[in-house]
């Protein structure tokens, strides 16, 4: 019972996603929640409060799920420049996924201000993210490849120049830039991290 119980969250939580994507996080409802999960209002009623227990469970789910994709995508790599390298490519996964969840993340963040739940689930996100950026310097510092003065500072710089790279390309509308904004993004950090060859 469980388990159906649980599917059908996820069931719901996908279909909060989707309509988000296309509809924004504004504009949604529970009705239309439900709709896209093509169960009734009362189903999404009995697994979450409101829209906005929907909301801040969906976040929780995919910053995790994201992080989670990303942290196992650099325990597959034995070298910082290939743990690099994998991180930089599961970030950049795909113009499509790259930009239905940029669109529905930057609606969560114009609501952080309301929500003090988004901002504990945002705050989560990055410290996740930070952590493997510092898993990938410190193993570049331990194999003489890096050369950083300040590891946190430089964890932070990492995660800002995907995010902003990531929102530059979205607010570009061409999803052929995709693979620029990426290599851009990835030779920027190898600045930052001045890599030595």
């Amino acid at each position: 019972m469980a388990k159906k119980a649980e599917q059908r969250r996820k069931q719901i939580l996908k279909a909060a996603f989707q309509a988000a994507t296309e509809k924004g996080y504004e504009s949604v409802t529970l009705q239309d929640i439900a709709d896209y999960a093509d169960v009734s209002k009362g189903v999404t009623n009995y697994y979450f409060k409101n829209k906005s227990d929907v909301f801040t469970q969906l976040f929780e789910w995919i910053t995790t799920r994201i992080y989670e994709k990303e942290a196992a995508s650099i325990s597959e790599q034995e070298t910082a420049i290939g743990k690099l390298e994998a991180y930089i490519d599961r970030v950049f996964i795909s113009p499509e996924e790259n930009k239905n969840f940029y669109r529905v993340y930057l609606d969560f963040l114009s609501q952080v201000k309301n929500n003090d739940s988004y901002k504990e689930i945002n705050q989560k996100f990055y410290e996740n993210c930070w952590s493997i950026g510092r898993e990938i310097i410190q193993q570049g510092l331990e194999e003489e490849i890096f050369e950083v003065d300040d590891v946190e500072q430089t964890v932070i710089s990492i995660r800002c120049m995907i995010d902003g790279s990531l929102i530059q390309w979205l607010m570009r509308d061409d999803d052929r830039l995709h693979d620029y904004y990426r290599n851009a993004c990835y030779e920027s950090i190898l600045q930052i991290l001045r890599y030595k060859k």
